[in-house]
């Protein structure tokens, strides 16, 4: 964890003030509300994203600092200049393995010690208008619409934090009759600043 934040803060110093401040995160309608669960449904995005391996520090570390590396110009845009791209939030990782992460959330920790992180692209950008990244490990991909279930908390992100929340959120799914469809993704908002009791962190689970 604390290899993700200092890597975080170098982020936002090689960055421009203006850069810096610049985090959107992608629209979404709430169709349920019972605090601190939520149904989301969000439109379609795209995602820069790479697939990591290793335990869940130093996964995160290296697929932050690789998407990262992208989108401060490790890249080929039209023209065949670089260019930046803006940071948004939030920063999202999972388990490759989707089956046993949703059976007993428990294994997110021997799941091969595979993982998928993503960032959301802002809006505007479209797979033909994005820069293509140098880094043949990262890939742009269309995510279309869909619903997913939410549970907000604080703090600092751990595995065992995760395998909590990610019990309460499906005990919230199975009371309303909702039924996953994908591994729980882990999503981080705030920069290293942010005190950990103001901190903004979701579990998600995608919807059928």
């Amino acid at each position: 964890m604390w290899r993700f934040i200092r890597l975080y803060l170098c982020v936002l110093l090689l960055a421009t003030p203006e850069f810096a401040m610049a985090v959107s995160e992608p629209p979404f309608t709430v169709k349920i509300s019972d605090k601190p669960f939520e149904l989301r449904e969000y439109p379609g995005f795209i995602v820069a994203e790479t697939w990591v391996e290793g335990d869940f520090d130093a996964a995160g570390s290296t697929g932050f600092r690789r998407i990262a590396k992208y989108i401060f110009g490790d890249n080929i845009a039209q023209g065949g200049a670089s260019s930046k791209i803006a940071m948004t939030a939030p920063v999202t990782m999972e388990a490759a393995n989707r089956k046993i992460a949703m059976t007993a959330p428990v294994t997110m920790e021997a799941q091969g010690q595979r993982w998928r992180m993503h960032f959301v692209m802002p809006a505007g950008y479209t797979l033909a208008t994005l820069p293509r990244p140098k880094d043949p490990l990262i890939t742009l991909r269309e995510v279309p619409a869909h619903r997913v279930a939410v549970v907000r908390f604080s703090g600092f992100t751990t595995q065992k934090g995760m395998i909590e929340q990610t019990a309460k959120l499906q005990a919230w799914m199975r009371a309303r009759g909702l039924e996953s469809a994908a591994a729980p993704q882990i999503a981080r908002y705030n920069d290293p600043f942010t005190l950990p009791w103001n901190r903004r962190n979701e579990m998600m689970l995608r919807v059928e």
